[in-house]
């Protein structure tokens, strides 16, 4: 074992360059745990001794014994992955792994920092460019590829969430249209004219057609759509479900018949 490939690294003198250190490990890592599977798993024999899963800056991976020296020249991965193997089922023993290999390409990448004495802005420079990878667990697991579909905007979705449907709209604008048509007119007023200060003022002085009086502004008022003149429902006998089926109220001096009606309740 050629140091693992540890004479390569000692290079390094920059947060970019320790990066690009971790970053050939670790597609080395990747690569053994996904597309080079099969020989991953041969090699990790439970008969042997002690083995070690390397990644090398040059993208290439390697199953062997740890390092002889103590201490090594650099942090050692996770000893013994061989012997969990058969005891686990595949998908767990390589997300265990994958673990493993994270966090020993941490140890490795802040070991060199240490070593050539990065100032905290560069650690955490060279933290938030490791952080904006996928990690090997990730990887393995399939977790980035789930992460990367929930971050991908769908235009569709949002410009549905963002523009309010016409359903939503027409139930925000029945209460302001009830409103207009629930209130008593005067006489002499438009049907067709929006109300103001001074309308509700009129309303105020509205008096019912029968007992002339402006009593009971509560109860249930019904308008003349012939006349326009506004009635107590009790001083005309009628009663607000008698008046839901009514599509044109007359008076009894216009006599009853039509298509629409006012009402106050």
């Amino acid at each position: 074992m050629e140091g693992a490939g540890a004479g390569a690294a000692y290079t390094a003198r920059t947060a970019e360059e320790v990066f690009r250190d971790l970053r050939g490990r670790r597609a080395g890592m990747i690569r053994a745990l996904t597309d080079d599977v099969d020989k991953f798993f041969k090699l990790c024999d439970p008969e042997k001794e002690n083995l070690c899963l390397y990644g090398y800056p040059n993208e290439t991976w390697e199953v062997t014994l740890p390092a002889e020296e103590v201490p090594p020249e650099i942090p050692e991965p996770a000893l013994g992955i061989n012997f969990a193997r058969d005891g686990m089922n595949e998908k767990d023993w390589l997300a265990l792994v994958a673990v493993h290999s994270d966090s020993w390409l941490l140890s490795v990448a802040f070991y060199f920092g240490a070593r050539f004495g990065f100032d905290k802005e560069t650690r955490r420079r060279l933290f938030n460019m490791i952080n904006n990878l996928p990690t090997i667990y990730e990887v393995v697991t399939g977790a980035a590829k789930r992460q990367s579909k929930e971050k991908t905007p769908n235009t569709n979705s949002s410009s549905k969430s963002n523009k309010p449907s016409s359903k939503v709209q027409s139930r925000a604008a029945e209460p302001r249209a009830k409103a207009k048509l629930s209130a008593p007119k005067d006489e002499e007023e438009d049907s067709g004219d929006d109300g103001g200060d001074d309308e509700e003022e009129e309303h105020d002085n509205t008096l019912c057609g029968t007992c002339g009086t402006n009593d009971g502004k509560d109860e249930f008022w019904i308008c003349c759509d012939n006349c326009e003149k506004w009635y107590h429902g009790k001083c005309v006998k009628i009663t607000p479900a008698r008046a839901e089926h009514i599509k044109q109220y007359r008076c009894p001096e216009c006599g009853n018949g039509g298509s629409n009606k006012r009402i106050k309740t």
